[in-house]
């Protein structure tokens, strides 16, 4: 089996090595194994991960649910039917989220359409006179 060091795992994945530190510390990697001279060995799973970490963050994930999400996928009960109801329930809340933005939309939109004088008694209400 292939393994890395650090440097030459950064280095496939475009992130610092500080950066796969801090994921090792804070629990969204697992630690490698050492090698006797104590140095990380990385294996090709973890190529995968990171690719895993970088796409979630791309498309606006926490590395707080980037982490569950990990620990999920390496349970030994996950199978492709449990991944994919996973996957449902996300895209699920995505939507509920979409339709939060587009009512915050409409609202915003129809106060463009205050009157000015509306929106002037609206703003002097907050400054304070004496």
């Amino acid at each position: 089996m292939e393994t890395m060091t650090r440097g030459e795992l950064a280095k496939r994945t475009g992130v610092s090595m500080a950066t796969l530190r801090y994921y090792e510390d804070n629990g969204i990697l697992p630690a490698p194994r050492r090698s006797s001279n104590g140095y990380r060995l990385y294996t090709g799973d973890y190529l995968v991960k990171m690719k895993f970490i970088k796409d979630a963050q791309s498309l606006g994930y926490s590395l707080k649910e980037i982490q569950e999400t990990l620990q999920l996928l390496s349970q030994e009960d996950m199978d492709k039917d449990t991944l994919k109801t996973l996957v449902r329930e996300r895209m699920v809340d995505i939507q509920k989220h979409i339709d939060h933005l587009e009512q915050m939309q409409i609202h915003l939109a129809r106060l463009l359409h205050t009157p000015e004088d509306d929106i002037d008694n609206y703003i002097q209400s907050f400054r304070v006179t004496e």
